[in-house]
């Protein structure tokens, strides 16, 4: 069975920094790329950070240079390191994966909240 577990949003004043973390469980080899969304409250979910299982990344134009993909191959966990963090960037933040054979899954969700 598949699983994303999220943790670590929170509340952070601007200029803060947040680390995510998402967590998989069930067929890992099965992983094309996983990501990081996020959703603001009248807003369409978008994409923030993906990382390809060969370890190409890419970033939303709003994020690049504060906010980095990493993982951890032997956790089969993906970080979303989140630095200079404004109050724009607060959403629901939603891991995302995709396999191989098209299937795909979203975590729960985590809220962040920049504000002073």
């Amino acid at each position: 069975q598949v699983q994303l577990v999220e943790s670590g949003g929170g509340l952070v004043q601007p200029g803060g920094s947040l680390r995510l973390s998402c967590a998989a469980s069930g067929s890992i080899s099965s992983i094309y790329v996983m990501g990081w969304h996020r959703q603001a409250p009248g807003k369409q979910r978008e994409l923030v950070a993906a990382i390809i299982s060969g370890g190409t990344t890419n970033y939303a134009d709003s994020v690049k240079g504060r906010f980095t993909i990493s993982r951890d191959a032997a956790k089969n966990t993906v970080y979303l390191q989140m630095n200079s963090l404004k109050p724009e960037d607060t959403a629901v933040y939603y891991c995302n994966r995709r396999d191989y054979n098209g299937g795909a899954y979203w975590g729960q969700g985590t809220q962040v909240t920049v504000s002073s």
